[in-house]
């Protein structure tokens, strides 16, 4: 069983060679609204455009409990009985474990017994949002787990140069680069459309949870109005801490696009992130971006002049202000989804065996 396939002979597998069969795992799925989510959504539509089959094995239809802390987010029970059969009966060609849950961990132990080949992903620093939620477990412990569920992977993806190396430094093997994209068909600029509110209008959508530090960015003295887009735990509490911050709730599709092309700044307060695609989303409707320089958005954006980059996130949403629309679009236009799917073809391991 070859451990993958090189970037080489991907075009031959999007066109000439046989279609594949891919399967992909993930605890993370709808109703949830995340960049995870929406990664995997595209991954599939885009391997479907190339003639591929994509079957997702996720906690829908299954018995589900919601996660301590998390309640959005449900942990499938008894994960393992039908994985097997599923696998069985869609026979795979290459199977892509996407998270670290019971799903996730039931599928790798699947594979692990039949020797069949897989590769995984990297979304989310449970390190850093375990230590934020459970002080008392030291992030090695969780790291220990980490090089656990990945280390017989052939490949684990991650999304940026930067946390390749950072997770190097754990430990970690066999880490191959997965970018990320954006649809830029959906997420556009709307001409003259501004959202309803006493501008500048500072715009913040993703989880509402402890671990991407939004109160950060309500505290702010800004002028205008704070809006935010999404749901999580955290939200009753920072709606009452924060009456005058306009709550909207989970927003998707159009709604989604109205809100960051109506607004004048996308403030991506979060200093965990791996990537943030939220920030790519907002760039596409033409919205320049205020954040941390630290990993995910120094990935992203670099020098390019569509964001502001600041230690103090208030002189990095005033600098924001000042930058093109127009060039935030145009730096957008240029990650696709369709590059991203060629790096992930190119990563997956293919089990040629019948």
């Amino acid at each position: 069983m070859p451990a993958g396939i090189g970037l080489a002979d991907w075009s031959a597998v999007g066109h000439d060679a046989p279609p594949l069969k891919v399967m992909i795992v993930t605890d993370a799925w709808s109703p949830q609204v995340n960049g995870v989510v929406r990664t995997l959504e595209m991954l599939g539509r885009e391997l479907q455009g190339l003639g591929h089959e994509v079957r997702y094995v996720t906690p829908e239809g299954r018995t589900t409990v919601p996660l301590p802390t998390y309640s959005e987010i449900r942990v499938s029970l008894f994960a393992q009985r039908t994985l097997e059969q599923e696998i069985r009966e869609f026979a795979p060609d290459a199977i892509h474990i996407a998270t670290e849950g019971t799903l996730g961990i039931g599928a790798r132990k699947i594979c692990l017994q039949y020797d069949i080949p897989f590769t995984t992903s990297f979304h989310t620093r449970f390190p850093e949002y375990v230590a934020a939620r459970f002080p008392f477990i030291r992030e090695e412990a969780v790291y220990r787990f980490l090089r656990w569920f990945h280390g017989p992977a052939t490949a684990m993806m991650v999304a940026t140069p930067a946390l390749k190396r950072e997770l190097e430094s754990h430990g970690f093997k066999n880490l191959k680069i997965w970018s990320r994209g954006v649809d830029t068909d959906l997420f556009r600029p709307l001409a003259d459309h501004h959202l309803p509110y006493p501008g500048p209008v500072w715009l913040y959508v993703g989880r509402i949870a402890v671990e991407k530090n939004i109160e950060a960015f309500l505290k702010l003295d800004l002028p205008g109005t704070k809006v935010v887009v999404g749901d999580g735990p955290a939200r009753a509490t920072l709606a009452r801490t924060y009456p005058q911050v306009k709550f909207l709730g989970p927003r998707t599709g159009e709604d989604l696009v109205e809100a960051y092309a109506g607004s004048d700044v996308f403030v991506f307060p979060s200093k965990t992130d791996t990537f943030g695609l939220v920030v790519l989303e907002a760039l596409a409707c033409g919205t320049p971006v205020a954040a941390y320089p630290v990993q995910g958005p120094i990935d992203v954006i670099g020098d390019a002049p569509v964001g502001a980059l600041n230690q103090d996130l208030a002189t990095a949403c005033r600098q924001a202000l000042t930058i093109s629309r127009d060039a935030a679009r145009a730096f957008a236009l240029e990650h696709n989804w369709h590059a991203c799917t060629g790096q992930f073809l190119s990563n997956i391991a293919i089990d040629h065996e019948p």
